[in-house]
This record gives C-alpha cells, structure tokens and sequence, in this order.
C-alpha cells in the first residue's frame, strides 16, 4: 500500500547527509569515480594557492590502510573566526556547501584562474570520510581539526609554534558506506599528478605511494610545461617541430552577463605515427572537452582546408577534409584559464562557455594563418599529411564497404563459396575446417573426411601475403574473401586509418578448430606460411584463442607385408625400420593429392590418429617480430636473417 502523500512526507537533507546518502549530486558518482573525483577536489586546492604563487611542491600520500594525505606549502586555509560571517572559517571551509573564497575571480579576487569555483569540494570530501585531520600552518601557529563521518570532534585546537612556515594538510580516509568502491589505485594518482605537472610548469608533485615492501615515490615536474610534453609525444617520428603560442582575452557570455578574462597557451605539432589532443582549463583535465574542442575542430579544418585551396592541393571535385583527417596525424595540448568557467557539471570534465569557445576559435584561426604563412615547409608537410589522411580514409571506407557486402552475405544454396563442401552438424564445438592446397587435395580430403563434422576449402594457387598487400588488394583477392567469409567471424583490423574495418565478432566463428593441410614439400612449407600470414594478419584472435592448427602431413609411408606406418621426419622412419627389423619397403609420401582416402584418413583426418600442431603464438610480439623479418617490408633484416641462419637449412633444400 503507497504512503502518505501530504504535506508532512515532504523532508530535505541536513548537514553531512546532504552529501552522504546522494554522494553522486556532488561527485558524479557514488562509485570508485566519485571518489577519485573527491582527491581531485582537495588536490585543486593546493594547486589553486601554488599558481598563485604560494608554494612550488605538493606531495600526495596514498597510504596502507587506503587513507590519502595531500601537503601544500601555501598560505594555509584561513580557519579562524571570521567577523563578516560571524562563524569560524573552518565552519564555512569544511562543513558548509557553496562556502568559498573563489566566488569572485571575474571582479579581482583572491584566485584570479582557479579551478575550484563552487565551495563544495573540502565541505563534500569532509562529509564523505571516514575521518579527516586537517593541519593547516599560519600566523606563527598550527591549527588542528579532526573529523569523523561528517561531524567534527573537539573543535579547533591551536598551538603557537616558532619561524614563518606555511602550509595545509589534509588526510583522510574516504568512507565505503558512502562509495561503493574506495580503492583509487597508484595510477589514477600517478596519471593525475603528471596531468597537473604538465599544465602547471615549474611546480613540482611527489607521489608516495606505501606497499608491503616501503614507500615507493614518484616525482613529475615539467619545467617547459606543455612544450616539453608535445615534444615527449612526439618522440622521433615528428613530421614538423612543436610550435607554440599564447593569447589573452576578455569578453562576456551574454550582454547582460559580467565580463571576464581568458588567456590560453598551445603547443601543437603533426606527426607521422602519434596523435594526441588534450585540453586544460584552470589545470582541470577535460576529458569531454566541450568549447575548447569545438573551436579546435572549427578553426583547424578552416586554416587547412583554406591553405588546401589557395595552393590548388585538392584534385579537380575532391571533397573538403574533416576534423579526422587532421586529428590522425595531430599532437595537441590546449592550457586555458579564466575568470568565470561554466564547467557542465562539477565533475568538471567540460566547459561551455559561449565566450570562450569564440576566443579560441578566433585566435586558433588567426594563429594558424600566421603559422602557415611563416612556416612554409612545415605547411606544406601538414597539407600533404592531412591529404595523404584523407585519401587514406576515403579508400578505407571503399573498402569497408566492398568487405561488408563480400563477408557479411550468408552461405547457402544461392550464395556458394566456389568448391568449398560443407559439413552437416551445426554443432560449433564439433565443426572443423580443412583448408587445403588445390584441386587434388580437396578431392582427396574430401573422400577421407568425416562428412558429419569435417569440411574442407581449397586454397587455388598461391595467396597474396597479407602482411605487405594493401587491404584494398588484400579484399579485391577472391580466394581470401572466401576464407573469410568460410570462417565467418568478419576481420579485426585495427590500424589508423583503416579500424573502421574492423567487423571481427569471435562468437560468429563456425568452427572449433581451422586446419592448414599442405604438402609436406617447400611449396606446400610457403602455401602453410601465406595462410598462416592471412589469418594472423586478419584474424589474429584465431590464434591467440588456440583455434588454429597445422595439420602434420607425412613424410614417409613404411610397408611391411600386414602394416603400414607413418613418419613425419628422417627420424622417425629410421627409428621405425629399426623396430620392424625385417622385410619392409618406405615410400617417399607424395602431394596430398595422389594419397588414398584410407592413407588420408589414418594420417591426416581420423582425430584418433593424426597429429595436429596448435598455433600457439607464445610470445606475440616475437611472433610479429618473425613473421615482419620473414614475410614484411623489412628487406634488410630478412637478408641478416638469412645470413646468418640459412645454413641450419641447408638439408632441407629440395635440390637434386
């Protein structure tokens, strides 16, 4: 039965509860999220006095017992008795919402680019812990305070002590009845204090994180701030150097609204295989961007595309460049403050402010022209990148399209694979897949298979390798089309400017296990390698999931007046001739073609019988390693490789 609807079920949240049992009104979630999201709100803090000034090192403490410290060297939060509230600041501070010292940052204030703005942080943070202690250094005394689950315990306790020290810190220990995880790992501090280095040059952040084995630290200090990250992104493969420029502002959101200033530092450069953009404002990461990702794709497609046509680049109906075209080569870090943010939530992840999404649009426009016109090298670098891009993504979609409508056809009566001969079980766990080598082995596997589970498709002639052809070659070729379309998990491909490619679903594969069945001679040797080159190139999760095998072939069939044996090396048939002892003949195996049924199905077919190798990649960067030097574009390596192994093979040659 519903309650009461009146005018008494109506009841608002006082004091800690407010922040206690709707965590995520505050935080953004009541999750691991939120909680990180509560550091970051005393971190700010701290870094809000150091841009001010005061202080060039924080240290962040993430202690055992999973409490958290954060140390400033600034001026110390004021906490004593304030005349204009007629309260103690350490009240408004820590236990009431909305109470701060940034509300006025347009009109000259304290922190004229800060990134806290609303007064909720230290009361939120206070209210969702277990406990805090809070040590704040002014005045010629330190200032006690300590907290437990919101409500604080014995007032505020001073003692005078001796020089000119400065400072606040903070520990406290985030409550699991108020998140429902509270484990924030060593990388979101680590990843967070590299962040803030990055975008607040020249200020120093200490990491300790303690473990069963001591105090590991970490230390992040970027002395040329976003410049110096650029060019650490960049690495060696920069196709221009880092270029920087900074610009200031002041304009309003609305006519009717105060106006406020805005100042913004860039560092940017095009590179050849790293691309990054991150945006900053008041030292908040902005994860979703918002204004300042607006104006960069507004102001850099129209500086390009406007370079593009001055200088006829683009072919005779050739449609404009997008922002993507531009973003797979860019490396960009935008740093802004102001003196009124409107973040979407205080989360703090987005701004949108009207005023400053115009400012840099403006400016970035205006900046890249100049750029261009002083850098014509560089210009023509990013010009002819940004179009080798876009062609790049053109043709991928071509391809896309072409792949979709080859893989994604079903298998039936009306839509055959040529010469492929299916099994009757549409039981997956027990489908296999032959893929043989021609005509003649497919009649031949065909006739000693199990028809009720073994299928076989024959591979005509020799396949294109993967790893060199172009995707658009590799999909024009019919024979790997319908492999995949045989496999029937799509491809995975996950390069720049083709993972919009990528079709690959792991639970549309028909079959438990791929078979590779060549002859056991060099070309049957090569034919195994294209196929395992193909399937590592476009469906490397086949591997990886132990779905592919290479079934063995033999080499030597041993004939005694009642048995027949098989050996699958010099070795075996030596050691099989020994054991027999007496009268026998050994036939050099010929093609899998011009075996028998009964052969192919003892040696090669029967699973009670025939010897199967999973394909294993055990270390898969080796494995990549060995099939670039082997089957890629590295020609000089693959000619050391030779040099210096191709005598280990030498037996193997079939030269007469």
């Amino acid at each position: 039965m519903a309650g009461k609807n009146d005018n008494d079920s109506i009841t608002s949240l006082k004091g800690a509860d407010r922040v206690r049992l709707r965590p995520a009104v505050i935080f953004g979630s009541d999750g691991l999220e939120g909680c990180e999201h509560a550091v970051f709100e005393i971190l700010s803090n701290s870094i809000d006095e150091a841009r001010e000034g005061y202080g060039d090192i924080i240290e962040v403490t993430k202690y055992l017992d999973g409490s958290i410290e954060v140390t400033d060297h600034g001026r110390g939060i004021p906490l004593d008795y304030n005349e204009r509230e007629k309260r103690y600041n350490w009240e408004l501070v820590f236990c009431e919402l909305y109470a701060g010292g940034k509300y006025k940052n347009f009109a000259g204030g304290d922190y004229e680019y800060s990134l806290g703005l609303n007064g909720l942080g230290s009361c939120a943070t206070q209210y969702s812990s277990e406990y805090m202690d809070v040590t704040v250094t002014r005045d010629g005394t330190r200032f006690d305070l300590h907290f437990e689950k919101g409500e604080n315990i014995g007032g505020l306790t001073k003692t005078e002590i001796k020089g000119k020290k400065t400072g606040t810190k903070i520990r406290w220990k985030p409550d699991i009845e108020v998140f429902t995880d509270i484990n924030v790992s060593a990388e979101y501090f680590k990843s967070t204090l590299k962040r803030q280095a990055i975008v607040n040059s020249g200020l120093k952040f200490v990491f300790y994180n303690e473990t069963e084995d001591g105090m590991e630290i970490s230390e992040y200090y970027y002395a040329d701030g976003i410049n110096e990250y650029a060019k650490e992104i960049s690495g060696d493969t920069e196709l221009t150097p880092v270029h920087s420029f900074s610009t200031e502002g002041s304009g309003k959101d609305r006519d009717d609204k105060p106006e406020y200033k805005v100042k913004m530092s860039v560092a940017f450069c095009f590179n050849n295989t790293a691309n990054l953009i991150e945006y900053y404002h008041n030292s908040s990461w902005l994860e979703y961007g918002g204004a300042p990702d607006k104006a960069v794709k507004n102001a850099f497609v129209y500086a390009i595309d406007q370079y593009l046509k001055a200088n006829n680049k683009y072919t005779k109906n050739e449609q404009k460049i997008t922002f993507q075209d531009v973003q797979d080569s860019l490396i960009l870090i935008i740093n802004s403050f102001s003196t009124l943010t409107s973040y979407e939530n205080q989360t703090k992840k987005a701004i949108n402010n009207k005023f400053i999404q115009e400012f840099m649009t403006e400016s970035l426009r205006h900046n890249l022209e100049v750029y261009f016109i002083e850098n014509k090298l560089d210009a023509e670098k990013i010009a002819g990148q940004v179009l080798v891009n876009k062609r790049s993504r053109e043709s991928a979609e071509k391809t896309r399209l072409n792949i979709k409508k080859q893989l994604s056809s079903n298998i039936d009566i009306t839509n055959r694979v040529e010469k492929f001969v299916d099994c009757r079980t549409k039981d997956v766990s027990r489908r296999e897949v032959y893929i043989v080598e021609g005509d003649s082995a497919l009649t031949s596997v065909k006739l000693a298979r199990n028809s009720e589970f073994q299928a076989v498709i024959p591979v005509r002639g020799k396949i294109l390798n993967c790893l060199k052809a172009d995707y658009d070659k590799i999909f024009k070729s019919q024979i790997i089309t319908d492999l995949m379309r045989v496999l029937g998990c799509g491809v995975e491909i996950k390069t720049k400017h083709n993972k919009d490619l990528n079709t690959f679903d792991i639970n549309n594969l028909r079959w438990s296990k791929v078979i590779i069945c060549t002859d056991a001679d060099v070309d049957g040797y090569q034919i195994r390698t294209l196929i395992l080159s193909m399937i590592y190139a476009l469906t490397p999760t086949l591997i990886e999931k132990g779905y592919v095998y290479i079934a063995e072939s033999p080499l030597f069939e041993v004939r005694t007046k009642d048995e027949t044996f098989f050996a699958y090396t010099d070795k075996e048939k030596n050691e099989i001739v020994e054991r027999i002892g007496g009268k026998c003949t050994v036939h050099r195996s010929k093609g899998l073609g011009e075996n028998d049924p009964d052969m192919m199905s003892i040696s090669t077919m029967n699973p009670a019988t025939r010897r199967l190798i999973q394909v294993t990649p055990e270390d898969a960067e080796a494995t990549e390693q060995m099939f670039d030097i082997l089957l890629g574009e590295n020609l000089p390596a693959r000619k050391d490789f030779i040099a210096e192994n191709g005598g280990k093979y030498m037996e193997m040659l079939d030269v007469e």
